[in-house]
């Protein structure tokens, strides 16, 4: 899971936290006491200290990657970290841990709210409520959840959590991960990457939550698209890059698919003359699904743990492997 000759240090000395308050400074250093944390906002403001700082807790360039020949461990403040696995960190001697897990119920909460805006006709009603209009005309089509198929693209934490939700709103639900493997309470079956596309053949609601990887990329195209039932929602809340945007439009457009909820975009965001702003059947958030009033206290919660980790030479939580960016 790391890179190939990635091993941590018997006795670390320096770590470099970006973009973290006095007070989570505070939080970590009562963590691991043996460590000294140097707190910057940047890493431009942290270049004094990379030539022989040991973890960076934040985020990382190539330029650090290069620079920082003590580095044995980053910890990246994102659960998506494929932006982040340049070759010169996979290449590098560096345990790479990242933040999957901590978002998984304010992104499940999200993917939520889009569908139901979707099926409520949430995003017609805003026009009215804006010009003070009482108005009872309804949308077009006003859908109930229960007994639909949905199918759930990625399966780590939060596919499980949107799992979770979307089972007490009725949904009867196939999941979609890397490999095969017994499905749990209330989800039907779990399948590999190998069956997506039988997997989507007939579902009424598709629900993306995996990371971008090569194998990812772009994989829910015209033909993937087709294979859903006509009508069929789509909700984007893992990345922009799993999905075909041109394909999506068309998909809208002739009106096989029902309507589509993006938090995530390709590219971010989308150019000022993209058809996907003005569609009535979209709802488009700007990247904020991962956020929410308890996210800081489990990211220092994670950091704190896998500081004190490093500083005792244990295993850390989180590991991803930097080669395939996830």
């Amino acid at each position: 899971m790391t890179a190939p000759h990635a091993t941590l240090p018997a006795r670390p000395r320096r770590v470099i936290v970006l973009g973290l308050d006095d007070d989570a400074l505070a939080t970590l250093r009562e963590a691991a006491p043996s460590l000294e944390l140097l707190g910057a906002p940047d890493l431009s403001r942290a270049r004094a200290w990379i030539d022989d700082a040991e973890a960076i807790l934040g985020w990382i360039t190539p330029e650090v990657v290069r620079r920082g020949r003590a580095l044995r461990w980053v910890h990246l403040f994102a659960a998506g970290v494929e932006r982040f696995c340049t070759p010169e960190l996979a290449a590098a001697p560096i345990v790479v841990t990242c933040e999957r897990g901590i978002h998984g119920a304010a992104v499940a909460d999200h993917a939520m709210a889009l569908l139901l805006g979707l099926t409520r006709g949430l995003a017609p009603a805003l026009r009215p409520q804006a010009a003070r209009t009482w108005n009872r005309e309804p949308p077009p089509r006003l859908l109930e959840l229960a007994g639909r198929r949905a199918v759930i693209v990625g399966f780590g934490g939060i596919g499980q959590a949107i799992a979770a939700r979307a089972r007490a709103f009725g949904l009867r639900i196939v999941a979609v991960a890397r490999e095969a493997r017994p499905a749990p309470e209330g989800v039907d079956r779990v399948v590999g990457r190998r069956d997506l596309e039988e997997a989507l053949d007939g579902a009424e609601v598709l629900f993306l939550a995996a990371p971008l990887t090569e194998e990812t990329q772009g994989r829910i195209d015209d033909a993937a698209l087709a294979r859903l039932a006509r009508g069929a929602l789509v909700i984007n809340v893992g990345r922009g890059g799993l999905v075909d945007h041109d394909a999506l439009t068309r998909a809208l457009s002739s009106g096989h698919l029902g309507g589509a909820g993006l938090d995530v975009t390709h590219p971010e965001p989308l150019p000022e003359d993209h058809p996907l702003w003005s569609r009535e059947d979209v709802l488009l958030t700007p990247h904020v699904a991962g956020l929410s009033d308890r996210v800081m206290a489990r990211r220092l919660e994670l950091a704190a743990d896998n500081l004190r980790r490093f500083a005792a030479g244990e295993a850390l939580r989180g590991v991803v492997d930097p080669r395939v960016g996830g």
